[in-house]
């Protein structure tokens, strides 16, 4: 019984999200209340809120600080090189703007944080797919596949969970699995080509110029007369004075000649922004490197490590009080939906846990694998990485499931190093979970519902999972 409610309660959640009949936050929040009423454990809720909220509250400030650090760091331009270099590759050609929002995911990638890639991918390809009027949903898509796919390094989190689940080397899990996980990248950019050409074909081929002179168009010109003179005002369409959310984009019109026109931080191509501090740029370039450097190290817990950064990076960009006050207000509605999202994410994890629905529907998935599929156990667990890592967190399945499924391919000669490379297959499509934190900042910072992302990436993140699993058999990896 507590196998089918579980799925229904991941199903009626998916559904409800993905037809837009309820907001994601109230989803995860409403949804599993009510199967835990159902499961008649509703006397418990509060104990399991707790639990899901106690376990995720480091995640949640974790993901606060680092979307001030980092949104501090986009407002003094320390990633405005990356952006010129992104924006000079693209040259306002949608199937370009694709691929460079993949390499560009890819590379910021090797930190190993889902959340910094997502951050500085989308500051940094917003204000170009706003102005091209490309799918927004494309651009989501692209960056969480490519950081589904460089997921798997051994800092990134899975490779080290598997590795501590079977007491293995991480290095014997990974190094083994670079051909077919390059192989899975190489699909991405491949993918991100194909949209890409998909949306050249719908937009066309323009220029930065064009793009801008089209803007202009936009622009009604309202004639007035005053009591000295006749005088012109221009307001632009509201089309044309949206903003990407504070501090990390507009798609107003605005040129280099014509930056102040928002307040709200970061201004896309516009490089006269009042927030940018190029005498500090080596400073905070050295800052990033360090804090980046000491999260991989792991010198430090990581949500100490941004509260520290953020609080240097305020104090040293912005000296004086109120200006500290418009950082934090400008990125604030940013932490709040994050860390919202975090929160509810909790009570569905922890009702997920505490009524003990994932453990049962683990031992099902476990229990109706054929006994004639035990030489290919690899192959099973390969293809099981996909829903499980969608359904659970990475803790669930490579501290519950793994160890089980490696059990079971041990009676038939499957080394558990062979378990282990095939339980990383699922990571491209683990990494558009509802149960994943950071990609509530992906689909935020985009303004991308939730539902139209799933939508999209399920199909073309399943596939990557596919080809590296295929990749992986045909190298005799797994």
């Amino acid at each position: 019984m507590l196998t089918i409610l579980g799925f229904a309660m991941i199903a009626t959640f998916l559904v409800l999200i993905m037809m837009k009949k309820m907001s994601p936050i109230a989803a995860l929040v409403l949804i599993p209340a009510l199967f835990c009423v159902f499961v008649g454990k509703g006397a418990n809720l509060g104990d399991y809120v707790l639990d899901g909220v106690t376990d995720l509250a480091p995640t949640a400030a974790m993901l606060m600080f680092a979307i001030v650090y980092f949104g501090v760091m986009i407002d003094v331009g320390l990633f405005d090189p990356i952006v010129r270099g992104i924006l000079k590759f693209c040259k306002a050609d949608p199937m370009r703007i694709v691929v460079g929002t993949a390499v560009l995911a890819a590379i910021v990638s090797l930190d190993g944080d889902g959340s910094t890639t997502f951050m500085i991918t989308v500051s940094a390809m917003y204000p170009l797919y706003k102005r091209l009027k490309m799918s927004l949903v494309v651009m989501t898509g692209v960056a969480a596949m490519a950081n589904g796919v460089m997921n798997t390094l051994p800092w990134g989190g899975p490779t080290a969970r598997a590795a501590t689940a079977l007491k293995l080397d991480a290095s014997d899990i990974f190094v083994p699995m670079i051909p077919a996980l390059l192989v899975g990248l190489l699909f991405v950019f491949v993918l991100s080509y194909v949209l890409g050409v998909r949306e050249r074909r719908r937009l066309g081929v323009l220029t930065l110029d064009d793009v801008l002179e089209a803007e202009k168009e936009t622009e009604t010109v309202l004639v007035g007369s005053g009591g000295s003179g006749d005088g012109t005002v221009s307001m632009r369409t509201g089309a044309a004075a949206g903003t990407a959310g504070a501090g990390f984009g507009t798609d107003a019109p605005e040129s280099a000649k014509d930056s102040a026109a928002s307040g709200d931080g970061f201004q896309g191509l516009d490089p006269n922004r009042e927030t940018l501090r190029p005498r500090l740029y080596w400073f905070n370039a050295l800052l990033t490197v360090s804090l980046l450097t000491a999260m991989i190290m792991e010198w430090l817990p990581i949500p100490v490590l941004f509260l520290i950064g953020a609080a240097l990076a305020l104090s040293v960009n912005f000296p004086h009080i109120p200006a500290q006050r418009a950082r934090l207000a400008a990125h604030a509605d940013n932490v709040l939906n994050v860390s919202g999202m975090v929160f509810a994410a909790a009570v569905f994890t922890g009702v997920l846990q505490g009524t003990g629905m994932v453990d049962h529907m683990a031992k099902w998935m476990v229990d109706v694998i054929p006994g004639s599929m035990g030489p290919h156990m690899a192959l099973v667990t390969g293809l099981l990485s996909l829903p499980l890592t969608y359904f659970m967190s990475n803790d669930g399945f490579y501290f519950g499931v793994l160890p089980v499924l490696a059990e079971a391919g041990a009676a038939h000669g499957v080394t558990p190093l062979e378990m282990a490379r095939a339980s990383l297959v699922g990571q491209p499509l683990h990494m558009s979970s509802p149960l994943v934190p950071a990609v509530y900042v992906l689909v935020g910072m985009a303004k991308v519902e939730f539902g139209d992302h799933t939508r999209f990436v399920v199909k073309w993140a399943a596939l990557t999972c596919l080809v590296i699993l295929g990749a992986g058999m045909l190298f005799g990896i797994i």
